[in-house]
């Protein structure tokens, strides 16, 4: 089946809060991801199901600057409530990313606001002057009057193309070697995307002493975890509920694309349509369903 990509980023605003207390901000950053893809896709007006995804959490951008963002990959497909089939989501779209954007600003917000009010976050040089409640408090005034970006492709691919993203993404560093143009006593050039201007590719040179700064921002905590897991793929219910969508997935192929269904009986009351939509594609409605064969289970001992 197809994957859904969807970035959440961290507003500029508030990155130096993750400078300074990167376990917890980080940890929050995932939290205010997960519980927003959770609740909008169970939501009935949009999904209505329970979703699996994993998320990946990369610090950088193109010019190594600090730049938090959550990259998550989510299966196309979803769980319905009662548990009684697989739906497949509409082609070309997943969730709206104004409804994603909002609803987790507010969460990450709301979650900040109580790590302050616990004690469990830092302030020092620089923003020193947050440890007054008045000054967090016009901080996250400010954050909560921007809007968010949240970034949504379409769905792509199948299993293939999700496993070329992940070999390419999920253990990344802040550059890799490929992309170091020159090495010099003093100077360090290598390549970099402008996306804002058609992905040009530019040269930056950065002293020594800039460029190590740069590259130490996004390393992170001892022992942090920047790969996670939710919904149907978390961790502890993996096995049993990707079980269980195998089986939903087999038998709602095998209902709606049955071969001896696939050329609908002659109907003796002259009816055309009655059978014919038994074999229609649920999503578009025209497009009729042709059985190929069932996929085999993997194993995951």
């Amino acid at each position: 089946m197809p994957y859904a990509h969807v970035v959440f980023t961290l507003p500029d605003l508030l990155a130096p809060l993750a400078l300074q207390n990167p376990k917890q901000v980080y940890g929050l950053l995932f939290r205010a991801v997960s519980q927003t893809l959770l609740q909008v896709a169970a939501t009935p007006r949009h999904l209505g199901a329970r979703i699996g995804f994993l998320a990946v959490l990369h610090t950088w951008g193109q010019t190594l600057l600090h730049h938090p963002h959550v990259h998550c990959v989510v299966p196309a497909g979803r769980v319905a409530l009662d548990g009684s089939c697989w739906v497949s989501c509409r082609p070309g779209f997943f969730l709206p990313v104004r409804v994603l954007g909002r609803l987790y600003r507010g969460k990450l917000l709301a979650l900040l606001n109580e790590a302050y009010r616990s004690g469990k976050l830092q302030f020092h040089g620089q923003l020193v002057e947050l440890r007054k409640p008045q000054a967090f408090r016009r901080l996250l005034a400010r954050a909560r009057a921007l809007e968010w970006v949240v970034y949504a492709k379409p769905p792509f691919g199948g299993p293939q193309a999700v496993l070329k993203y992940l070999a390419r993404y999920t253990h990344r560093i802040a550059i890799s070697n490929h992309r170091l143009v020159q090495v010099t006593d003093d100077h360090v050039r290598f390549t970099w995307k402008d996306y804002r201007h058609g992905n040009r590719p530019r040269v930056m040179a950065l002293e020594l002493t800039e460029f190590a700064r740069r590259f130490l921002l996004h390393v992170l905590p001892r022992r942090f975890v920047k790969i996670r897991y939710y919904g149907f793929l978390a961790q502890s219910q993996r096995a049993t509920e990707l079980l269980r969508c195998r089986q939903l997935v087999t038998a709602t192929a095998t209902t709606r694309a049955d071969p001896e269904e696939a050329t609908p009986p002659a109907n003796p009351q002259g009816d055309e349509h009655e059978n014919a939509d038994s074999v229609l594609c649920p999503n578009c409605g025209r497009g009729r369903l042709t059985y190929d064969r069932a996929l085999p289970a993997l194993d995951t001992s």
